[in-house]
């Protein structure tokens, strides 16, 4: 199974500006001030510094609150990367070239590996927006009111609204790139393909949350003395399979949004179905998420266990990339035909915006959910 640098994937590497033949097989460390773009290695950090910041918060909540649901779900994020990232980097390694074929390529940042396809900050962005997705609902109180199912719905919406904030503007950044000549990119909304929209931006992190949940979780409702206590064995176990069903369910969830792929080239239909599906998530997710703002905005909120990560990441997250949005604004509107001078294509304008203000929206919900619970969690003892 040698490495090959396929004409696509050179083609793509080109057009990032860098060379993927001779990329070596385990890992290469660059400079980060030989990026291709100045916001490259920002990106790393923010996105490296959080999934640290949720492994401590996650521990945490393990060992302090007795919920090993965040611990869980971080380690389940990285099993899910392991068992769903090679086939779209190698196709040809697991004879999936005529079915999937080269899809896109990353940018080569400071630390990446698998011979250049996989920076060290795609590595740790698995966790930290699985984290801050099941960390919002978490604090509105979803969960535990209706239950597994339910916030794990909320948990795709959430994912949803945060991932395409990033998904909208890598694009334009060079951050990665789309093979254009690949028909399983189509339908695309401005330089995304839906698909993606669907499959890897909220089906992925709903079922995952949901499996999460379900496997190593406290039950519904549950106090603190009836929880599930879990040793780092049983942990160990339910976390990797949870990883491993993640892609099993969601290629069972995204079936329906490959209707009328083979329609000569034609994607309307299949444009049609993943939209259905898009919206039915916004209005489901837009309803959940105003419930719970009500019920906050209307009483004292209940106390949430360890509020630290919910109250800092998601804000710092979005505003960084919020900065990243406008220093790229003058670039975006003067782009033609949906491309920049320098040849890189843009996001959808109005679907962008409309994510960064749901976003907004659920991080200024959660400060005011968790705003009565610091002195009652600090109160407790590691």
């Amino acid at each position: 199974m040698a490495y090959t640098c396929e004409p696509a994937a050179r083609q793509v590497a080109e057009f990032l500006g860098f060379a993927c033949d001779g990329a070596h097989p385990v890992g290469a460390l660059r400079s980060p001030l030989s990026l291709e773009h100045w916001t490259m290695p920002l990106l790393e950090v923010l996105i490296v510094a959080g999934a640290v910041f949720a492994l401590v918060h996650a521990w945490r909540r393990w060992r302090r609150d007795g919920d090993a649901t965040n611990l869980g779900l971080w380690f389940a994020a990285l099993v899910y990367l392991a068992v769903i990232e090679p086939p779209l980097y190698f196709p040809e390694w697991f004879g999936l070239e005529d079915y999937v074929g080269f899809i896109f390529s990353h940018n080569v940042f400071t630390v990446q590996f698998m011979f250049d396809r996989l920076p060290l900050y795609i590595v740790a962005f698995y966790p930290v927006i699985s984290q801050i997705a099941y960390e919002l609902v978490r604090a509105l109180g979803i969960f535990e009111r209706r239950g597994a199912a339910v916030g794990a719905v909320a948990t795709a919406f959430a994912s949803q609204v945060f991932y395409e904030v990033f998904d909208q503007l890598g694009p334009q950044l060079r951050w990665w790139a789309w093979n254009p000549d690949n028909t399983i990119n189509q339908p695309m909304l401005a330089s995304v393909p839906m698909n993606s929209m669907w499959v890897f931006a909220s089906v992925s992190f709903g079922v995952m949350v949901w499996l999460v949940v379900r496997l190593v979780g406290p039950a519904r409702g549950a106090d603190p003395d009836a929880r599930r206590h879990l040793g780092g064995g049983q942990l160990a176990w339910r976390t990797v399979l949870a990883g491993v069903l993640t892609p099993v369910l969601m290629v069972i969830l995204a079936a329906p949004t490959r209707v009328g792929v083979e329609a000569e080239g034609d994607a309307t239909l299949q444009r049609t179905v993943v939209w259905l599906f898009i919206g039915a998530l916004w209005a489901v997710g837009l309803w959940l998420l105003t419930e719970a703002t009500l019920r906050t905005w209307r009483g004292a909120p209940d106390p949430v266990p360890s509020p630290g990560f919910v109250r800092v990441y998601p804000a710092v997250y979005l505003g960084v990339h919020v900065a990243f949005w406008l220093t790229a604004l003058p670039a975006f509107l003067a782009a033609t035909d949906g491309v920049t001078a320098d040849g890189a294509p843009v996001g959808h304008p109005w679907y962008a915006l409309a994510c960064v203000l749901v976003s907004a929206w659920f991080v200024v919900a959660a400060v005011r959910a968790t705003s009565g619970s610091r002195a009652e969690a600090d109160r407790v003892t590691v």
